[in-house]
């Protein structure tokens, strides 16, 4: 028996927040324990698809399933229940800059729902010891590097023990080593049984850390074997 899919698209239209149609007929498949790219150009599609698969922005046309819930008739009063089954991962960190690192990843967390102070510890510490950051928890985000926000962010995304990482050019901001550091990490959380789906335009890092291959191009989206 196998794994039902984490993310199950099906002949989905995908519309920019500003109503204009970006990808139509889509189908896209993603299993647990898979780490899966999405390719193309600027405008091609890929953030309006992490959009409507994190609830940003509404599915109108096709089938969409994303951890268990159903885009389609997804409500607004759902959409915290989706986002904690996702973890969502920005090029522009988006972290609060006047809180410590260890007091962004507690926001969250009592955001959340989670009321035990020893209980919130305990995650804060476990997630900061995966992303290699243990040490950090007292810094402000100003004073950490670009690769070590972004393992930061990271953290924040797992809190929850997410079924799938949504990541929207991660790298985009950081030079070749850096961006090859927090790719090793993203494959060992894939590893560790959480899906990964990959916004990326840079096609080095795809030559380097193999993974599925779905290209937008021409509003459409294909499975690709190789680049």
């Amino acid at each position: 028996m196998t794994d039902a899919p984490v993310i199950q698209v099906e002949n989905a239209f995908i519309f920019q927040s500003n109503d204009t149609l970006v990808l139509h007929d889509v189908s896209v498949s993603i299993q647990p324990h898979e780490f899966a790219y999405l390719i193309g150009k600027t405008g091609s599609g890929k953030s309006s698809l992490l959009k409507t698969l994190y609830g940003e922005l509404p599915l109108r046309e096709g089938k969409a399933a994303v951890a268990g819930y159903d885009l389609p008739s997804l409500t607004r009063k759902d959409i915290p229940g989706l986002r904690r089954k996702i973890g969502i991962v920005f090029q522009d960190f988006q972290l609060l800059s006047d809180r410590r690192v260890y007091d962004n990843l507690g926001f969250v967390l009592r955001a959340t729902d989670w009321k035990d102070k020893d209980q919130i510890d305990k995650r804060i510490r476990e997630v900061l010891d995966l992303v290699g950051l243990s040490t950090k928890d007292y810094k402000y985000p100003h004073e950490l590097s670009g690769g070590e926000q972004q393992r930061v962010v990271i953290a924040r995304a797992l809190l929850n023990s997410p079924e799938v990482l949504l990541a929207d050019e991660p790298t985009g901001n950081l030079d070749p080593d850096v961006s090859d550091d927090i790719m090793r990490l993203l494959h060992d959380i894939c590893d560790r049984g959480t899906a990964v789906l990959m916004a990326t335009h840079d096609y080095r890092i795809l030559n380097k850390f193999p993974g599925t291959i779905f290209q937008c191009a021409d509003q459409k989206i294909e499975r690709k074997d190789h680049i």
